[in-house]
């Protein structure tokens, strides 16, 4: 009778500790989970947008488009796990070697929510960037792309 008691004296505690320690870890699990697929959700967005940009830049850039404008729809979601999202890029030059080029550092963050990705988008050394910035829930949300006379290619974020 006495191993019983014992018995019950080493297992009870273990069972409460269960109790708690399961939930806990399982919510730590799916709370690292949650985070990791909503960042690779916000990564391929920027990878899709900075594709478009990099895809309008070099269509407009082609000896034959004369100067004017035109404007891309963005192929991304509105809404990743119900988070809306807000799209912005700086331009800057580098100097690889003999030759230059700028790249597009286009940064994509959650409203409501601190995850954010960024993307580097090669383009010419033509292309001047126009700052702007879009959020994911507007229905207008597009790139815009201006080549002018001396084809400079002028590219913004549209609302």
């Amino acid at each position: 009778m006495a191993n019983i008691t014992i018995e019950y004296m080493i297992l009870v505690p273990l069972l409460i500790l269960q109790i708690f320690l399961l939930p806990y870890a399982t919510s730590l699990i799916m709370s690292s989970w949650s985070t990791s697929s909503e960042t690779l959700a916000l990564q391929e967005a920027c990878s899709r947008v900075g594709s478009s940009i990099q895809q309008l830049y070099f269509f407009m850039n082609h000896a034959s488009i004369p100067s004017g404008n035109v404007t891309s729809s963005m192929n991304i979601p509105m809404f990743i796990n119900n988070y809306a999202y807000t799209g912005n890029a700086t331009l800057t030059s580098v100097i690889s070697g003999s030759s230059s080029s700028k790249v597009l550092k286009l940064t994509l963050k959650f409203m409501g929510n601190s995850i954010f990705v960024t993307s580097p988008v090669t383009l010419g050394q033509n292309v001047q960037w126009q700052s702007s910035s879009f959020m994911s829930n507007s229905t207008t949300a597009c790139i815009q792309a201006y080549k002018d006379s001396s084809n400079v290619i002028w590219l913004s974020f549209g609302a």
